[in-house]
């Protein structure tokens, strides 16, 4: 028996990548796993990949940029289980990459939109589920561009900035009155489509595959650590 049997997941931007990753490895390790991401059809064929190997899912299609749908998400969710044991941000945007004086407002709002006021509503929406859980993990997948900026990156780097600093707050704030622990997990060069966009010319075999990435998230599922806990995955 795993020590993630009986337990439900959540998974953002659950249809490829790391996010698809990480459920198939949740999944293994016995958790029920919500998928979340816009795109029906994508998240079926991770779904069939749980099936095929003995685990169990549910998708959950979701436009995490409307306003009113994590909401409705989660409403959906906590009818059918009241207790959230771990929640994965991973769904994010990444922006043109383009000098800071040449950045587009409405591409600058989609990423702030995606990748920080989506964060805050998952956590508030989500709150209550979490600390029903009796050892409740949120892990956000980040860049190292939200600690370290880098030229061309500005537009991305800020969201994932203030990415860090809700999540930083929220493991702050909760430490001291429930169960809840969050890790902020930098995944370093992974082999993704938002990796392949950023890097056209790179050797995708250069970087490690997002199983890697996956299995250190789910360890986190389980470990004890010092929250709030920062972390990157390092090529192997």
């Amino acid at each position: 028996m795993s020590s993630l049997t009986g337990q439900v997941a959540l998974v953002t931007g659950a249809s490829r990548g790391i996010g698809a990753a990480t459920a198939r490895a949740l999944a293994a390790a016995g958790a029920h796993v919500v998928l979340v991401a816009r795109t029906a059809r994508d998240l079926e064929a991770v779904e069939q990949d749980i099936f095929d190997a003995g685990g169990t899912a549910t998708i959950a299609p979701c436009d995490l940029a409307e306003p009113e749908a994590i909401g409705r998400l989660a409403t959906a969710i906590t009818t059918r289980w009241p207790a959230l044991d771990l929640l994965v941000i991973n769904a994010a945007v990444l922006p043109v990459l383009t000098p800071v004086w040449q950045i587009e407002p409405r591409d600058l709002n989609r990423g702030l939109l995606l990748n920080v006021a989506a964060t805050q509503a998952l956590i508030a929406c989500f709150h209550a589920a979490l600390r029903k859980a009796p050892a409740a993990r949120v892990i956000g997948v980040t860049s190292s561009v939200g600690a370290s900026p880098r030229a061309y990156w500005g537009a991305y780097g800020a969201s994932k900035a203030a990415f860090d600093n809700l999540l930083d707050a929220y493991a702050q704030e909760v430490r001291g009155m429930s169960a809840i622990r969050v890790a902020i997990v930098d995944p370093g060069a992974t082999r993704t489509a938002m990796r392949a966009k950023a890097y056209p010319g790179e050797d995708p075999a250069s970087v490690k595959a997002p199983e890697v990435v996956a299995a250190r998230l789910v360890a986190l599922a389980s470990e004890e650590f010092a929250s709030p806990h920062r972390e990157r995955v390092e090529n192997t």
